[in-house]
């Protein structure tokens, strides 16, 4: 997730304080992980000084006064680049999950243990999302699906690595 990018997009729709832009990120991209009141600065800080965000109009809020942040066209121009361009498809060839299965096979570790391990960490994980998508609005159900659908994806590989550890045992201690 591209915070920068996302903010630029949210100030491309309208012009916000920090405040709303912190609100409105973490409504419909934080869940789980909220944005931190100084990250969001810290990021307007560096857009405006790249120049792709001027401070609007300044009024009082209930401590300091409250910035309004408006996207300039260098911004709305990177912003139109970031949704036309592709995302790089993932997942990469390298992952944490293979990097551990191969590093505990070279080391004599029990990686089938850890498969089993991993195994269960993502189903818990099915689970949550499964309820999020009981009690969630559309947003919540269509990033459970995303979730859920890597989640199973990831499965179905550690079931074909599990069947393969021998043979790959051998591979990786030549």
């Amino acid at each position: 997730m591209s915070v920068p990018l996302t903010l630029l997009g949210l100030l491309e729709r309208e012009p916000s304080h920090g405040y709303d832009l912190k609100r409105d990120y973490d409504t419909y991209f934080g869940r789980g992980r909220p944005l931190p009141f100084g990250q969001v600065y810290a990021t307007l800080g560096r857009l405006a000084r790249d120049g792709k965000v001027v401070m609007g109009e300044v009024g009082p809020g209930v401590g300091p006064d409250r910035k309004r942040y408006v996207i300039t066209d260098k911004g709305a121009t990177e912003v139109d680049t970031w949704l036309t361009e592709p995302v790089e498809p993932e997942p990469h060839l390298q992952t944490v999950l293979f990097s551990k299965v191969v590093l505990s096979l070279m080391l004599d570790r029990p990686a089938g243990e850890y498969l089993n391990t991993q195994r269960a960490t993502h189903l818990k994980r099915m689970r949550e999302l499964t309820e999020l998508k009981r009690g969630g609005t559309l947003i919540d159900v269509m990033l459970a699906d995303h979730g859920l659908f890597h989640l199973e994806s990831d499965l179905r590989w550690i079931d074909v690595t599990i069947a393969r550890l021998d043979a790959l045992a051998k591979e990786v201690r030549k």
